[in-house]
């Protein structure tokens, strides 16, 4: 099985633009609601208090501002912020590396261009030629929205035929939230879609004005009651690297370190891999996957 040349067209069915200034002050809320004063050196309020979390002056003592100032942020006035500002907030708010992106994102939005975003994702052709001489690891090439653009036979093997899904489905957060077989392909199911919602918030405070993802967040969160309660988390990181735990139809319990490496054209792009421990259970049961060709790609599917 080899990656297909016709891309993923979401243009169908696209949606209003999510809410910028709705964002920005959920995110803030809900960072704000998880942090107690005892976590920051804070003590002396009192046990009675009306809100989960720091109160918006509380934060605002931390972070150095004015509790107008911090205030107007939090409903999503974030225009004229300054990066410093920025810098300070999330340190009291004791962000991720992640977080802190997500929240510079959401308060400078990128402005994306309307050719941009209306254009499908393309992936160069030197990229996929190199997914095909990867002939022992499953690699595929996923993009903006979860969508994965291009993969391998050994990527077939192990997540189901992809070619034989209709181009507008070829997206993880689709196949892992409404498609039966992948939850039970991933034995850590919850995780998984955890690590999807995640970086598709990361995706929304990149772009906030894109329609297409406001039409999947939208789909999904009708169809999945799963992604609606994800989504409200308002949770963000990205993961470069682990270990994922698959329950195969064909070989059963694998155990694969995967990597994704973000490239650096500007496509907003990652190429991601798996591979097994040499010489482990799994790293035969890959050997076996590899030598079935085109059955193991039917076994997902057909599960």
């Amino acid at each position: 099985m080899d990656s297909r040349d016709e891309q993923p067209d979401t243009t169908a069915g696209g949606g209003q633009a999510l809410d910028r200034r709705a964002e920005l002050s959920e995110f803030l809320r809900s960072r704000r609601a998880r942090l107690k004063p005892e976590d920051v050196g804070l003590s002396g309020f009192g046990r009675h208090r009306r809100v989960p979390g720091l109160r918006r002056e509380e934060l605002a003592q931390l972070a150095g501002v004015s509790v107008a100032y911090y205030t107007r942020l939090e409903q999503g006035n974030g225009r004229n912020v300054s990066a410093e500002v920025l810098d300070a907030i999330a340190r009291a708010l004791r962000l991720t590396d992640a977080e802190h992106a997500h929240l510079t994102h959401l308060a400078k939005p990128k402005t994306l261009k309307r050719k941009q975003g209306a254009r499908q994702q393309q992936v160069r052709p030197a990229l996929r030629q190199l997914l095909q001489t990867m002939e022992s690891v499953p690699a595929y090439v996923v993009g903006r929205r979860a969508e994965i653009l291009a993969w391998n036979r050994m990527a077939a093997a192990l997540f189901g035929d992809w070619g034989e899904v209709p181009p507008a489905e070829r997206n993880w957060a689709r196949l892992v939230f409404l498609r039966p077989e992948y939850r039970e392909l991933f034995v850590d199911w919850e995780q998984k879609a955890i690590d999807i919602v995640c970086a598709l918030r990361m995706d929304a405070g990149c772009h906030p004005d894109d329609p297409k993802l406001s039409a999947l967040v939208g789909e999904l969160s009708v169809k999945s009651e799963e992604f609606r309660r994800l989504w409200a988390t308002h949770d963000v990181k990205e993961k470069s690297h682990g270990v994922k735990h698959l329950h195969h139809p064909l070989v059963g319990d694998l155990a694969l370190n995967f990597e994704s490496f973000r490239l650096t054209d500007g496509s907003e792009q990652s190429l991601v891999t798996y591979h097994a421990e040499p010489d482990s259970p799994t790293a035969e049961s890959l050997r076996l996957l590899a030598s079935w060709g085109a059955d193991a790609t039917r076994a997902v599917r057909s599960a």
